[in-house]
């Protein structure tokens, strides 16, 4: 279903730049929760999500790991900064850089390290695919010496050695950013969910770099989402499924948790084991049927994942809630605080 009037401003809202985190709060699950459930807002914090949530109820996280995708090339002797996404055949990897269009194909391009590639293709968004010519190690592990994390470009001091941007359940190389979410997990917090009875399960989505990137149409039923890989079991899909049965709530810690979990699901909208890409685009007029709440941080202004978070709970209520956030000084953004949302039927 589709809105004819998602205009790309009904998501705009005014922030103050001095609330965007520039470092992480230690431990992580210190951090401010924002309950919001329909037109209702509570404060708390993070850790006490094992106070909040229920024996029976699952909490499913994302177990992706970041790579430092970000690495120095030289073609011409002109250096680019490229970012490589995923790897889409062996040796030929999708990546992005800035001034891509001065590239062509068949150009060679050496990368620190010693490492040399060959571009042997383009598209119309941007991506070019660089063949890998030579590299004396594993190209994950080469990319983990050499490379740098691709940190979101609104952090300013990248060095900052008070920045956490692994989750406590990373496992599988293959995102160019964290799931943000997770980052406010700790053993603490986990210990005790499973200590109440709260059952945690793990899927993969690999985040792209297309999660920093902006709007850019008025008409967001216009807007092109990128591809990004995902992988469920079929253990977890049972295991939701399961919980659903038994009347107990679904929580998605992160929109990729969400955007998973939407592309994965039958026509009784049963959650299914999946291995592949999506690039839903979950907007006001989405159903959204495999989730009851969402724990996910405060996100930019027109973009992807605030128009997501409007979709779960509705426009007026998330422009409100984000109003209050601002107003009570909640930290936005990678490193900010979090909010725990309700579905509401919109």
């Amino acid at each position: 279903m589709e809105f004819f009037n998602l205009d790309i401003n009904l998501f705009n809202f005014d922030l103050p730049k001095t609330l965007i985190a520039q470092e992480s709060i230690f431990p992580p699950d210190l951090s401010k929760l924002l309950i919001i459930e329909g037109s209702n807002l509570q404060d708390s914090l993070t850790r006490n999500l094992s106070n909040i949530l229920d024996r029976g109820d699952i909490v499913v996280v994302n177990n992706t790991k970041v790579i430092k995708s970000n690495i120095l090339g030289c073609h011409n002797s002109k250096n680019y900064l490229f970012t490589f996404l995923s790897e889409q055949s062996p040796n030929i990897w999708k990546a992005l850089t800035k001034g891509s269009k001065k590239l062509i194909i068949n150009d060679k391009i050496d990368f620190n390290g010693g490492m040399t590639g060959i571009i042997i293709n383009k598209n119309d968004i941007g991506e070019i695919f660089i063949k890998i010519e030579y590299i004396k190690s594993d190209f994950i592990k080469y990319l983990n010496i050499y490379g740098q994390l691709p940190l979101p470009p609104y952090i300013k001091n990248p060095s900052n050695s008070n920045i956490n941007y692994q989750t406590l359940f990373a496992k599988n190389y293959g995102a160019v950013a964290a799931p943000t979410a997770g980052l406010h997990f700790t053993e603490s917090l986990k210990n005790n969910l499973l200590s109440k009875g709260v059952i945690i399960e793990e899927i993969t989505l690999h985040v792209g770099a297309g999660t920093f990137f902006p709007v850019k149409v008025k008409d967001i039923n216009l807007h092109q989402m990128y591809d990004e890989f995902i992988e469920i079991s079929q253990k977890t899909a049972d295991k939701i499924n399961e919980t659903k049965l038994s009347g107990g709530r679904v929580i998605a810690v992160g929109t990729t948790v969400l955007r998973a979990l939407e592309s994965s699901l039958d026509k009784n909208s049963c959650v299914i084991s999946n291995k592949g890409n999506t690039d839903i685009f979950i907007k006001p007029g989405y159903k959204i049927k495999s989730i009851d709440y969402l724990l996910t941080n405060f996100h930019l202004p027109k973009s992807t994942l605030f128009i997501l978070v409007c979709a779960l709970a509705g426009i007026k209520n998330m422009q409100n809630a984000y109003k209050y956030a601002i107003k009570n000084n909640y930290r936005f953004y990678s490193l900010g605080d979090a909010c725990l949302i309700k579905k509401q039927e919109t």
